[in-house]
């Protein structure tokens, strides 16, 4: 099976229990008067609708150069991870927006419903459901090495930590009685906050790659390392790197004997582009420019 066939069997998985969620957790939200549950319905609606992103997009990536991409669509996939980072991010806005309010409302003096047995169980299920489905999808995506599909992952642990947190503010609500039912948005917010540190991570992973973001400097270290492990290979130096999707494009120029025949200096080139494809994949971009070795 192809990669791109794979990873749209494994998000079409996770899209078929994001909606399952929706519906499950909604429905208890409302009639088990959580907030917390509501919210994090909501959280699985995006999570839903990242699932889509992903199946469009990796589509994409995985089209073979053209006239208008000679690098290939490997972008396609960064820009899948930022805006799912994107997704989350709005969706912790929205969650700290309405947890706030209720809490306000409390502090007023307001009374709030204490959230019944039903939003609780279905925390639970959220949080085995998600996190089953992060495990698998983490697990493929570093099979494939798959972006997007990473970000996707994210996502789905995001919801079960969400999940957790609703858990223990609708739990908390329950015990305590109507005096802590403030518990359940409180939870909601605690909920938020976990979601924002996960979409700034994706946010800066994403944003890196589509502004050409080098290769880490160990990456980086280890390919002058290959280039200079190639006999009469001299000097690797104007080292420029970046990623495309999940693949690397790696430029270099290095230098030989001036004195060696062109062919002999190509097969040379042609060597560290054939021992760089070997560690980092086939479809790795990689351009040689060689020059003169001046002996004095």
């Amino acid at each position: 099976m192809s990669n791109e066939k794979e990873i749209q069997k494994v998000t079409l998985y996770g899209s078929v229990v994001n909606l399952v969620l929706v519906v499950f957790k909604f429905v208890a939200g409302v009639l088990g008067h959580s907030a917390a549950m509501i919210a994090d319905s909501i959280h699985s609606l995006s999570d839903f609708a990242t699932d889509i992103v992903v199946l469009l997009f990796v589509h994409i990536s995985h089209k073979p150069k053209d006239k208008s991409h000679d690098y290939g669509h490997g972008k396609f996939e960064t820009l899948a991870t930022t805006l799912i980072g994107v997704a989350l991010f709005a969706v912790a806005v929205g969650i700290f927006i309405d947890g706030a309010k209720k809490i306000a409302f409390w502090a007023h003096g307001g009374t709030l419903i204490v959230p019944g047995t039903l939003a609780l169980w279905a925390a639970l299920v959220s949080i085995l459901l998600k996190e089953l489905t992060y495990q698998y999808t983490h697990r493929k995506a570093e099979q494939l090495q798959s972006q997007a599909m990473k970000a996707n992952a994210w996502h789905h642990r995001s919801d079960a930590l969400s999940s957790v947190g609703t858990a223990i503010g609708i739990g908390g609500a329950i015990l305590l009685g109507e005096r802590w039912a403030v518990l359940d948005p409180i939870a909601s917010i605690a909920v938020g906050a976990m979601i924002v540190k996960v979409a700034i991570d994706l946010l800066r992973s994403g944003m890196g790659e589509l502004m050409e973001q080098s290769l880490p400097e160990l990456v980086e270290n280890e390919i002058i390392e290959i280039a200079q492990s190639v006999p009469d290979v001299s000097k690797p130096h104007e080292l420029c790197t970046r990623r495309i999707g999940n693949h690397y494009a790696i430029e270099m120029h290095i230098l030989i004997d001036g004195d060696m025949s062109l062919k002999e200096a190509h097969a040379k080139a042609t060597e560290i582009e054939h021992r760089l494809k070997e560690r980092y994949g086939e479809e790795t971009h990689v351009a040689i420019h060689v020059e003169p070795l001046e002996e004095g």
